[in-house]
């Protein structure tokens, strides 16, 4: 399992439509990349830094696939531009990506 972690740090300006993105974002994301290998999604709204002061990330989404073949699969399918574009409709933040594999 490969999972891709995307970012949205928090930031004086920033701004992110959480009803846009669960009602709308997330379901496309799963109706895109299903078919190349998208196992889940889990989906974190940052409330705080563990010391209590404000959270770093406003919003955390983990998407797992099956593994690195379907991550880039996915990224590289034809519907990986219609999901990027998105983004711009329920943020201004442009989002920190990583790839991770479970240990």
């Amino acid at each position: 399992m490969v999972i891709l972690s995307v970012l949205y740090a928090a930031a004086d300006g920033a701004h992110f439509d959480h009803d846009y993105y669960n009602a709308t974002h997330i379901p496309l994301v799963h109706e895109a990349f299903a078919a190349t290998g998208l196992t889940g999604v889990q989906v974190f709204r940052g409330l705080s830094a563990g010391d209590g002061s404000p959270a770093p990330f406003i919003l955390m989404a983990h998407l797992a696939f099956r593994d690195a073949s379907a991550l880039q699969a996915s990224m590289g399918g034809s519907r990986a531009a219609e999901v990027l574009a998105d983004v711009a409709r329920f943020t201004n933040v442009q989002p920190t990506t990583q790839v991770s594999a479970l240990i």
